[in-house]
């Protein structure tokens, strides 16, 4: 199963970061993930796999985690063409 993850998210990785800081903001979605220390703001990118492995808890989940899932958002507009 693959973890749900959404821009903006917090998480807490099993290990601090060299900074000291342990909570991360999710930047950027795709095979590798980007994420931001919230503490010295510095940026890495982790394969989605190691992410699942070393995630440790969500702090916060990002704004689009209660969108309702499964809508098609393609929906053409009120526009009639002839």
């Amino acid at each position: 199963m693959v973890l749900e993850l959404f821009l903006d998210d917090v998480v807490r990785l099993r290990k601090p970061h060299a900074c000291g800081g342990s909570e991360w903001t999710v930047v950027r979605l795709g095979a590798d993930i980007g994420l931001r220390c919230q503490q010295c703001h510095h940026r890495v990118l982790l394969p989605r796999s190691v992410l699942e492995r070393r995630l440790q808890r969500f702090v916060s989940r990002g704004r689009l985690a209660d969108a309702p899932r499964g809508l098609d958002l393609d929906v053409p507009s009120n526009d009639v063409r002839t």
